[in-house]
């Protein structure tokens, strides 16, 4: 008999399963109560990404005398326009999505999924009633929403959350970043540079302070902030919100997250600012869809266990994607390959996940692309290990292109030099991590990047460089 899968969430990790599954034989059935594509697609990667665009070309026609371009009249931002442009393409890419279930033989529910009983999901239809659907392996992928905090809950007016900075109808004159992570400091750049006079408040003692990110890639966009006038409070956190006539008054405290005393942290105390977005994690979404029907018990921090295989506690039940939490690694790409990995399981083969060659990929001004381990990390592990960075400015194609800042740093085990950590900040820094990705994930090591020839004159040629300084003969870098 054909097994019948029931993916309930239709995000990265979710509707890739369900391709996976309906592609190795089975009948799915992919239960999803608003837009295909999950966060990624409506709310995360996709949007953000499209506005970051509109950004970069507005700021490469502000400078485009350097390039010998005369451009006559005056520019400016059309946030409506732009808001038009980015729901034409997102329209596009649910359709697309949507064909491939469909084309897939996938029957997809509209509404949101319950779990009655081991066995049954009763979907809410959006249209009104309900419809039971039975199956035999179940694959939870519910994702997540913005992190609300109970000092300064969204008003969805003055203070936003990180989905209302993709729907905004006009360009506030200031706007304080509550978090400067990776969502954070993405924005940073983008309202920046459409005109807003941005501060990022951010508890711990650098921005970007992930332990996938290497310190040098923080430094650098730190110092790329402060060449935009973007400004940053560091280990301080936002206490309070306090409204006034012309916004918000935001009351900064000592941070007790980053380790430093507090006597000794100095700063500012409060921070005036039109809008304040608040840009410091996602909650679950897991609570409120039957759980307790089948068993299935979540951690104390309300995510769902599962385990290599991506199969949680109970049998024939698989989870993927951001509910898994922050303990596993919540992106897109991972949610994707995790999709894959659940759907091999549920029809009978042996897949396991792997997170030690997931790549990083953060959308500031100028990118960043991390693999592997950082050079603090690695020393954690008790590894001796090299480190070899190699500036973009070094390549003509960066010079070509007017894209100057940032580097290329190889971590290498000092003996063998096999490539352990691959961290760019510079151009398209998102694109060429991909080369470092394989170098972790297949073990190569610096002479196997040496030797590879790289096309010229490309910004790829910045590994190139990096692999022959870290085997003793720099050329350029």
């Amino acid at each position: 008999m054909t097994a019948r899968i029931t993916v309930i969430g239709g995000g990265p990790g979710g509707y890739v399963a369900a391709l996976k599954a309906a592609l190795l034989g089975a009948d799915v059935t992919l239960i999803e109560k608003e837009n295909l594509g999950g966060t990624c697609l409506n709310w995360g990667c996709i949007p953000s990404k499209i506005m970051k665009h509109s950004c970069e070309l507005l700021l490469k026609m502000q400078k485009a005398h350097s390039f010998g371009i005369t451009v006559d009249g005056t520019m400016s931002v059309d946030m409506p326009a732009m808001m038009a442009h980015k729901e034409e393409i997102l329209a596009a890419q649910r359709k697309g999505i949507e064909s491939l279930l469909v084309n897939r033989g996938v029957t997809i529910e509209r509404g949101k999924g319950y779990i009655k009983e081991r066995g049954r999901v009763d979907v809410q239809l959006n249209e009104g009633g309900t419809r039971e659907v039975e199956y035999d392996k179940l694959i939870l992928a519910v994702g997540t929403k913005p992190l609300n905090i109970d000092a300064f809950p969204f008003d969805h007016k003055n203070i936003l959350s990180s989905d209302d900075l993709l729907s905004l109808e006009s360009v506030p004159s200031s706007v304080t970043i509550v978090g400067g992570g990776v969502i954070g400091c993405e924005f940073a750049f983008i309202l920046s540079s459409l005109g807003a006079d941005v501060t990022v408040v951010e508890a711990m003692s650098r921005l970007l302070p992930l332990p996938a990110v290497d310190e040098s890639c923080s430094r650098i966009i730190q110092r790329e902030m402060k060449k935009r006038k973007i400004k940053f409070v560091v280990d301080k956190v936002v206490e309070s919100a306090e409204a006034a006539e012309d916004g918000l008054t935001l009351n900064l405290a000592p941070s007790p997250f980053s380790g430093k005393d507090p006597a000794k942290i100095k700063g500012p105390e409060t921070v005036k600012t039109e809008k304040m977005a608040v840009c410091i994690g996602r909650s679950p979404l897991a609570g409120e869809i039957g759980l307790e029907n089948i068993g299935l018990e979540l951690n104390s921090k309300g995510w769902i266990d599962a385990d290599l295989k991506m199969e949680t506690s109970v049998k024939d039940v698989y989870a993927i994607g951001d509910i898994l939490g922050p303990e596993k690694i919540m992106l897109a790409h991972v949610a994707s390959h995790e999709g894959m990995v659940a759907a091999d399981n549920a029809m009978g083969a042996e897949s396991e996940m792997a997170y030690d060659a997931v790549p990083g990929a953060i959308f500031t001004m100028p990118e960043i692309g991390n693999v592997g381990l950082t050079e603090s990390a690695a020393k954690e592990k008790g590894l001796e290990v090299e480190r070899h960075s190699v500036n973009f400015r070094s390549l003509g194609k960066a010079q070509a292109i007017g894209e100057i800042s940032g580097e290329a740093t190889l971590i290498t085990e000092k003996d063998t030099k096999k490539i352990l950590g691959v961290h760019i900040t510079g151009p398209h820094a998102t694109d060429l991590i991909a080369e470092g990705t394989l170098a972790v994930n297949k073990g190569l090591t610096a002479h196997d990047l040496a030797h590879t020839i790289h096309a010229h004159p490309t910004l790829a040629e910045i590994l190139l460089e990096a692999g022959l300084k870290a085997t003793g003969a720099p050329l350029h870098g």
